[in-house]
């Protein structure tokens, strides 16, 4: 290995371990907590080798974002793939994002709640987010019309997500959530076919 692939191989290992560190600083004690400062002594780098990898805050979030949305478009997968049915993968999915949303909720509020300069549904939407969304319009239904999948599927998304949000912030009750995603199923689950 060449001295040159070798720093870039640290270079990639300092880039992981900050955004690893902003992730379980977020999670332990909240987004506020995450400063350069915080993180710098966390992985026991100066903050000039940090603002080497990151611009700042809003840079560092945006990397654990986009982290977070490979790691749902795999549980998702995951999900969607251990069913037979649509409509039971179309439930396993919106179970596998629910719980997601649930078990890490400041990677969560990184992704879909604080600002963020990720392009959402445009020609620049990074890989990350349209792997997540193909997860999604992979199973939802029901219509004839391919064009409406992604319609489809953006309500279906949409109604997850405001579950996830209003449970988290304690403004629906938590026990009736797999009530909830039962009748968002009925509602949205293609027709089974023999």
């Amino acid at each position: 290995m060449s001295a040159t692939e070798r720093r870039e191989r640290e270079r990639a290992q300092r880039h992981q371990l900050i955004i690893t560190a902003a992730r379980e600083l977020a999670e332990a004690e909240g987004w506020d907590a995450v400063t350069t400062r915080r993180l710098a002594e966390r992985v026991e780098y100066s903050q000039p080798v940090l603002y080497s990898h990151f611009k700042g805050k809003d840079a560092i979030i945006r990397a654990v974002a986009l982290e977070g949305f490979e790691d749902l478009a795999a549980e998702m997968r995951r999900a969607r793939l251990a069913e037979i049915s649509r409509k039971d993968a179309l439930r396993a999915l919106g179970r596998a994002y629910l719980d997601f949303a649930a078990n890490r909720p400041a990677l969560y509020e990184a992704m879909f709640v604080m600002p963020t300069v990720l392009p959402f549904a445009s020609d620049d939407t990074p890989s990350a987010l349209r792997a997540a969304f193909a997860e999604i319009v992979a199973v939802v239904g029901p219509h004839d019309d391919e064009e409406l999948y992604g319609l489809y599927a953006e309500v279906f998304w949409g109604a997850l997500h405001g579950i996830a949000v209003l449970v988290h912030g304690s403004r629906m009750p938590a026990q009736y959530q797999g009530d909830r995603l039962d009748l968002l199923v009925e509602r949205f689950a293609p027709p089974e076919t023999d």
